[in-house]
């Protein structure tokens, strides 16, 4: 599209008008900022009317989450279970709990509680990661799993991690990269209790990863743009709101609280899990046949308001209607 992944905005297929309407969806999650794009897929916590002023495109409202995701289509993805298979020595994908992985490194102790985020480093800054030291100074004996990507940035968090307290080095562990990325979905569950969100660009795939693998996702709300807000979003729609924080602050004592307080703890995840166990019907946020749906009906509302010689107009799908200040933007269809 031009704006993710490194590509060029200027000498794309946008910027040359190749469709009648051109519609961003999902790979760059954020206003494109440019006249040429018409509509964005959204849904109404992550891009709420309110903050329409933050985009240069109409939004195209799905009813629940807007974020795509086959997991529970895909067969070489196991569904979460309430509970843990048993470990093996050495460790096999699908087998044991964080605590028994220990982050896949054999000589940690046996930790109390294993927080993880498998980002890169490149959305992780000073106060996000200063709120995961928080948190480790205050559930003793926790551990804080990530990922090594890229390797080249370790030395700079080892620095960072020293500068606040050279201890707390031997309870954040670094898992290697893994290729297969249904063996990296697996291991959401297999190695972590509860992932911690980055912020003010959250995880996107790597949520979906970690929630169909049962494991709750704490996350900040107070951000305004699309990239912050994917995951209270999720949340929302999965029935776990409480791991949804409204400031720093808060975000620090959610994750103290899920990993202190085992009834909470097991609240949370037992929701998440039975979310993904539903069957006739799916629940909504793991249904991809519903949501293609839901996709298909958003694009022939906005195509049938071009052919109509319309301007776009935020779009709802859930009442097929369109939305905006003018009465014709308010016609049921």
């Amino acid at each position: 599209d031009g704006f993710a992944r490194e590509g060029l905005r200027s000498d794309g297929l946008f910027p040359k008008r190749s469709a009648p309407i051109q519609i961003l969806h999902q790979e760059f999650l954020g206003t494109t900022g440019s006249p040429y794009i018409d509509y964005l897929f959204t849904d109404e916590r992550v891009s709420p009317l309110h903050l329409q002023h933050l985009y240069s495109e109409k939004l195209i409202y799905m009813p629940d989450h807007f974020f795509s995701k086959g997991h529970a289509m895909q067969k070489e993805l196991a569904p979460p279970a309430f509970e843990y298979e048993a470990a093996t020595v050495p460790y096999t994908s699908g087998t044991g709990s964080p605590r028994e992985n220990k982050c896949l490194v054999a000589e940690a102790d046996t930790p109390s509680f294993v927080f993880c985020n498998v980002h890169k480093f490149l959305k992780y800054n000073p106060e996000t990661f200063n709120s995961w030291l928080d948190i480790l100074e205050q559930v003793p004996g926790s551990m804080l799993c990530i990922l090594k990507n890229p390797p080249d940035g370790v030395v700079n968090l080892r620095k960072l991690i020293s500068a606040r307290d050279p201890g707390l080095n031997e309870r954040v562990h670094l898992l290697e990269w893994e290729n297969s990325p249904f063996k990296h979905q697996r291991r959401n569950g297999d190695l972590c209790d509860a992932v911690l969100d980055t912020w003010p660009y959250n995880g996107h795939t790597t949520t979906m990863d970690a929630l169909y693998a049962g494991v709750p996702v704490v996350t900040r709300s107070d951000g305004e743009y699309m990239s912050s807000r994917v995951t209270t979003s999720a949340n929302i729609v999965l029935g776990v709101q409480e791991m949804n924080a409204n400031s720093a602050e808060e975000y620090v004592d959610t994750a103290v609280k899920l990993a202190t307080n085992d009834s909470f703890f097991h609240s949370i995840r037992n929701r998440i899990v039975e979310t993904a166990l539903m069957e006739n019907p799916m629940h909504v946020f793991w249904d991809v046949e519903n949501y293609v749906k839901n996709f298909e009906i958003g694009l022939q509302l906005a195509w049938e308001r071009y052919i109509s010689n319309k301007k776009p107009a935020h779009i709802r799908i859930a009442t097929k209607s369109y939305v905006g200040d003018s009465v014709e933007d308010k016609d049921e269809l």
